[in-house]
């Protein structure tokens, strides 16, 4: 098995180091014939503006949307959540180049500035169901998107209660109103077929459940699904060092 993850910009030397804990080959793709050569992609974290430029430039985005097209698995973090998403809001002037594929409306920058990043426990039932551990993850939000409306397809697998300061009525034409008194959750983790997104950042943690997760999507649309493992490396373990943030705690109020 041989997981691509999107090396323009961004965190994507720590997913290539959370598949290697896994015993997985992580492969940096830069270049559309290189998604050739991988069975699935991960588009991680970072600016997005910067990465659909630099992704607009090496002529990445006909080739990733037959990715995502193919039915192979595409994970999508942070940034890589707002590429995979059909429909963007709050963006920047003139606004950025999508994949599509995930039928939602995403937020850019919904939880606010990188200095308004935090840390927060969210309830994930099924991942912890599917992979072990605590009914709980930790999720680092840097700069983060928030994930405004569903499609019928997409399944939900985590949100996070929304104080009332930051619960928002977003449209694309629209400017950003509070709503005062009242309470929402907000989406920030869905899966759609072959796709898989979240708003947070999981490589920036030890806990690899989602990585787990994600591989198992691999598996079931692998053509040698049956014939497909991942086995764990004692010494890649004993050398990965996750890159931990200490970020302020969400408060919910």
């Amino acid at each position: 098995m041989a997981v691509g993850v999107l090396a323009l910009q961004g965190s994507f030397n720590e997913h290539v180091a959370a598949l290697r804990k896994l015993g997985v080959k992580g492969v940096e793709i830069r270049k559309p014939e290189q998604l050739q050569s991988v069975n699935a992609l991960i588009i991680p974290g970072g600016e997005s503006t910067t990465m659909a430029k630099l992704a607009e430039y090496h002529n990445l985005f006909p080739a990733l949307r037959e990715f995502v097209k193919m039915g192979k698995p595409v994970w999508g973090t942070c940034a890589g959540l707002i590429f995979l998403a059909n429909n963007a809001t709050g963006q920047k002037v003139g606004g950025q180049e999508l994949i599509g594929g995930l039928d939602c409306m995403v937020h850019r920058n919904f939880f606010g500035s990188q200095l308004q990043s935090f840390e927060a426990e969210l309830l994930i039932p099924k991942i912890a169901a599917e992979e072990g551990g605590p009914p709980s993850f930790r999720g680092i939000f840097i700069r983060a998107p928030g994930i405004l409306e569903v499609g019928p397809e997409v399944e939900v697998l985590a949100d996070i209660p929304t104080p009332s300061q930051k619960a928002v009525n977003f449209s694309p034409n629209e400017s950003q109103e509070e709503n005062a008194g009242s309470e929402n959750n907000v989406i920030v983790a869905v899966k759609q077929g072959n796709l898989l997104a979240t708003a947070f950042h999981p490589e920036l943690t030890a806990d690899t459940r989602w990585h787990s997760y994600f591989l198992k999507m691999v598996s079931d649309t692998s053509e040698d699904a049956s014939s497909s493992s991942i086995s764990q490396s004692t010494e890649d373990q004993k050398n990965f060092k996750p890159q931990l943030y200490d970020l302020p705690i969400y408060q919910q109020q």
